[in-house]
């Protein structure tokens, strides 16, 4: 019955003898926050998209933790959003607990997050696919990848085709998205037990997918783990001996497109904090030799380590444990900071050294996973494998972690990944103007040699790339130049644009002295001793001055502007400090605009560079100087040869072009390999 629903809801064709004939523009693998947002993107901009998974009622699970969002990772979801991705629309509809992180510190390092219903969350995104024209969704398994001779006219060794799933079939594609996750040769690890799998309860992942990566393709292949806790019965935990965190008495959306969420303030559901015992770490000490996954050297996670990680990295402490409703109707919560792979005796054990888990019973052991991944510096900005022409890759794959992230790549990925297959210019994204752009920046500039995790500190220019202007950064260029956007919301962020810019020039049309200012508005912290002219948008950099208190003395003037009241007082506070940015963001826009060609060889280029800057240039191929001077081990003196070579080339290329137009023959010197655009 679910079998035939899902089949009529998600488009699933009954047999496979359409796929051995037709084509699409893009085919996606993987159906989780990557995969999905890569076939809604991939379908947004034109492409006729295909998603294969091997289950489809699992599309938009939630694998492991219920919620979503936080501290640099909710910078990501509103940026989806922006886009017109899926996830924060999800969230808005799922979500049951709504709070926004770091509220003490300054707006832009808030932290938007939500607990998660499971249930309403994969079914909002299940309806989203049911619903979004040129996509189809298939289940299969896929085992290997249609490789053929590239096309010269391109760089790269390889071009992939299409997919070979495990019964045989091909499907051709004028590109390809691997979303993985960890089913890429996934292993499974409870205790000192291992199975073949990337999620407990669904079919093993194809070890032939890794094997054609490593050896047809020639990918630098690595190895990185992860883990889940044990999810434990509600009713079996004495909720008295926890503290009690409630939601925020109003729920922020994460989706511009929505002023309210689904869930009503008073129906949130409350999260609960405990911390770890002496106890505790004596379990975990005396299942070491009972735990294979602790003892693995592939990496781990460092922010979001398990519970063995953390005890033995920081002996005799205590730790906070999280617990997270599943939904409004579920009977389990989710123990966050309780990550463990010990045999399920002992993780009850463990569990119960707990004052308020006592008693607790386990509905699901927690296990953990090893599987590969492809090391993000084969990619280039748009996500594209470098040898590999039509091949993208998102999410897990890519060495990160955490939804938010997979989403946001999964975004970008289709983006591109559907031009290609529309045969239009790939397109990329700035750190200087993004938290996606600093997110695709350093896995194809740095790599990873642990599972990457998005933070605020990450981003150069964060008080710029805030949560409550990525509709003003984005949703434009996602419509004007890259074709994700929808019309509708491009009405909306334009008139939300023009709003905003009329409401500060009627702030800047207040202009008064501080004495005037001081009588209109009681009790404000402007010095006595201080006499000079402020405008409305100056005023409210103080830090007692609201929007709503200068409407109050001047409605006539600002009362339109309500609705942006909030957003109207960020942007007054950190206007000076995003001018003094943007000397620094367009230095780096003029290096990320000097392209370097991907056949350029370093090796022998003619300027001054040490062996060992050359090998890594040599390797990672960066697309742009801006690139290549965070490449780790790059030394400013490499930066200035490379810079001075570009412009040399630049001028060498234009000198002919000037002689062939003029009539005259090229000049004899050193051939121009490389163009400054």
């Amino acid at each position: 019955m679910l079998g035939q629903r899902l089949r009529s809801v998600l488009k699933l064709p009954a047999g496979g003898a359409h796929f051995s004939s037709g084509s699409y523009d893009v085919i996606i693998v993987g159906g989780g926050h990557a995969g999905t947002e890569a076939a809604a993107a991939a379908s947004r901009v034109g492409a006729a998209a295909l998603l294969v998974t091997q289950k489809t009622q699992s599309i938009g699970a939630l694998s492991c933790n219920p919620s979503l969002g936080g501290v640099g990772k909710g910078q990501l979801v509103r940026e989806v959003d922006a886009l017109d991705g899926l996830c924060g629309r999800a969230g808005d509809w799922a979500g049951i607990h709504f709070s926004i992180l770091n509220r003490r510190k300054g707006p832009a390092v808030w932290g938007p997050r939500a607990q998660l219903d499971r249930e309403r969350y994969r079914d909002f995104i299940q309806t989203e696919l049911q619903s979004t024209p040129r996509l189809t969704v298939m289940e299969g398994s896929v085992e290997d990848l249609l490789v053929s001779d590239p096309d010269p006219d391109h760089p790269g060794r390889h071009r992939v085709t299409g997919i070979r799933l495990a019964d045989g079939r091909s499907i051709t594609g004028h590109s390809v998205v691997l979303t993985t996750g960890t089913f890429l040769s996934g292993s499974l690890f409870v205790g000192q037990s291992s199975s073949p799998g990337g999620r407990m309860g669904e079919a093993p992942s194809s070890a032939g997918l890794s094997r054609t990566l490593r050896e047809t393709l020639a990918l630098r292949v690595g190895r990185l783990r992860t883990g889940t806790p044990p999810r434990i019965l509600k009713d079996s935990v004495d909720l008295s001996k926890a503290q009690i965190h409630a939601a925020d008495r109003e729920p922020t959306p994460f989706s511009f497109l929505n002023s309210t969420t689904r869930c009503k303030p008073e129906e949130q559901l409350p999260c609960f904090l405990l911390h770890t015992t002496p106890g505790v770490e004596r379990v975990v000490q005396e299942s070491l030799h009972l735990n294979a996954h602790i003892q693995q050297d592939a990496k781990g996670p460092r922010y979001c380590p398990s519970i063995e990680s953390r005890v033995l990295r920081f002996p005799g402490r205590r730790h906070q444990v999280w617990l997270e409703p599943e939904g409004v109707t579920s009977e389990l919560l989710y123990p966050q900071g309780l990550s463990m792979t010990m045999p399920p005796d002992m993780q009850l054990h463990l569990l119960r050294e707990i004052p308020a888990l006592r008693r607790v019973e386990i509905s699901t052991p927690g296990y953990g996973v090893q599987y590969d991944f492809v090391c993000p510096t084969q990619l280039d900005a748009s996500l594209q494998v470098k040898s590999a022409q039509g091949l993208f890759l998102a999410g897990q794959i890519n060495g990160t972690t955490g939804y938010e992230e997979a989403a946001a790549q999964g975004l970008w990925a289709g983006v591109n990944a559907g031009r290609h297959g529309l045969s239009l210019p790939p397109v990329a994204l700035s750190r200087t103007e993004s938290y996606i752009g600093v997110l695709i920046d350093d896995l194809v500039s740095r790599g990873v040699t642990e599972p990457y995790r998005m933070f605020t500190s990450r981003a150069e220019f964060r008080t710029s790339l805030r949560p409550d202007n990525a509709d003003l950064r984005l949703t434009l260029k996602g419509f004007e130049d890259v074709g994700c956007v929808s019309p509708r919301r491009h009405r909306e962020v334009v008139r939300v644009r023009d709003t905003l810019q009329e409401g500060a020039e009627a702030l800047r049309g207040l202009a008064l002295s501080t004495t005037s200012w001081r009588k209109v508005l009681d009790n404000i912290s402007i010095s006595q001793t201080k006499n000079s002219v402020l405008n409305g948008m100056e005023l409210l950099q103080y830090k007692d001055v609201s929007f709503e208190m200068l409407a109050s003395a001047f409605p006539e003037s600002l009362s339109p502007y309500m609705e942006f009241s909030q957003r109207l007082k960020i942007e007054a506070v950190y206007r000076p400090h995003c001018e003094l940015q943007r000397r620094e963001v367009e230095r780096i826009q003029e290096e990320e605009a000097m392209t370097l060609p991907q056949d350029l060889d370093y090796l022998s280029l003619p300027v001054s560079l040490s062996e060992e800057v050359r090998q890594l240039l040599d390797r990672v191929k960066p697309g742009t100087l801006g690139a290549a001077t965070r490449l780790p081990g790059m030394t400013p003196a490499a930066v200035v040869s490379l810079l001075h070579y570009i412009q040399y080339a630049g001028r060498s290329r234009r000198r002919r072009r000037a002689q062939e137009v003029g009539g005259g023959k090229p000049g004899s010197g050193h051939t121009a390999v490389c163009e400054l655009n």
